[in-house]
């Protein structure tokens, strides 16, 4: 399977149960009615980054769904923290991109934000054979990865809260990969049955008239077996 399409999606929930709290944050994303399977950071070539809202409507509840994801929770008090996707986008739609994963504590949405953003680009300029000074600020190494033409953008998706007494406190950043339909047609194809029909050999017989199965008995006078010592 390689993804044809990719939308970025997030969410909060807060609950007196920890794994609620992350059923509620799933809600809150829209995908609470998929079987979500984690994967690395790829972004697959010639994937195509579609709005949340279309890509929610390409969902089946029940759906095994690829997706990067990063999740963070907390049941402290005032604890804030934050999950965060950085994608970076190839200028070159054949070659791949990477998608990057942060979770934090302490951290705004622009801070984990930027941090996931940075990740996402440095790791694919490492790639793309691209010089760059890691102690620079992220700002202007995003302004020398696009000036060089080979990173045509980057994005992220991050969301951030602060926990409450006497909950647990989740928060999801996803990229939710999507197969083409048509290729899922394909897949789910049943192959053609044809029916085999046995084939009506005739028996062969010798001169004498006697099939070579058939019963000694049948065997007329005028037959007569030869013995050979």
């Amino acid at each position: 399977m390689i993804p044809k399409k990719v939308f970025f999606t997030k969410g909060v929930g807060r609950h007196k149960e920890k794994l609620a709290s992350f059923e509620l944050a799933l809600r809150d994303a829209g995908i609470e009615t998929q079987n979500l399977v984690c994967v690395s950071s790829i972004l697959p070539p010639n994937c195509k980054i579609i709005p949340k809202e279309k890509g929610i409507l390409e969902l089946t509840p029940g759906q095994v769904t690829f997706c990067v994801l990063a999740r963070s929770e907390t049941n402290e008090n005032n604890r804030l923290i934050a999950a965060s996707i950085g994608c970076a986008v190839p200028a070159d739609s054949n070659a791949y991109g990477y998608l990057s994963e942060h979770h934090s504590c302490g951290e705004t949405d622009q801070k984990a934000g930027d941090y996931a953003e940075d990740i996402a680009a440095s790791m694919l300029a490492t790639t793309l054979g691209l010089e760059f000074d890691s102690e620079k600020a992220w700002s202007e190494r995003e302004q020398e990865y696009k000036a060089s033409g080979k990173i045509i953008r980057t994005r992220n998706i991050t969301q951030s809260a602060q926990g409450k007494e006497g909950l647990w406190t989740t928060v999801i950043a996803l990229a939710v990969f999507l197969e083409d339909k048509e290729d899922f047609k394909k897949s789910d194809a049943k192959p053609e049955l044809k029916e085999i029909k046995p084939e009506n050999k005739s028996e062969t017989k010798p001169a004498n008239g006697i099939g070579v199965n058939e019963p000694i008995d049948k065997l007329n006078g005028s037959d007569k077996v030869a013995v050979v010592r």
